[in-house]
């Protein structure tokens, strides 16, 4: 049975964004998942602190550009890595055009 991870995260600027991501049938631990997320997004955050003023299109193509990266370094043909990095990235996404945005209060309440 597929199952959801549920995922919190919180922006620079204080808005909450809550996510339900669908995950992979073969998937062998959701928690382990979550770490790797953390451990990703921790990382970024820690770098572009340091880097300063960076476009968002820059940061994405990175992480593009790192899904490709892990897809050919996979063990097996490279269509079949390039399959599942297509459909997890489609999944991912699809989930993310349905998160909850939570911009806090607004003004000086």
């Amino acid at each position: 049975m597929p199952q959801n991870l549920p995922y919190d995260v919180t922006t620079a600027t204080g808005e909450k964004i809550a996510f339900e991501f669908p995950l992979h049938a073969e998937t062998q631990s959701a928690m382990r998942v979550s770490q790797l997320l953390n451990a990703v997004l921790g990382s970024l955050d820690r770098e572009l602190r340091v880097l300063g003023n960076t476009a968002n299109g820059d940061v994405m193509q990175a992480l593009a550009m790192a899904l490709a990266v892990r897809t050919a370094m996979l063990h097996s043909p490279y269509a079949v890595g390039q399959q599942l990095a297509t459909e997890l990235a489609a999944t991912a996404l699809a989930a993310a055009a349905n998160c909850e945005r939570d911009e806090g209060a607004v003004g000086h309440g």
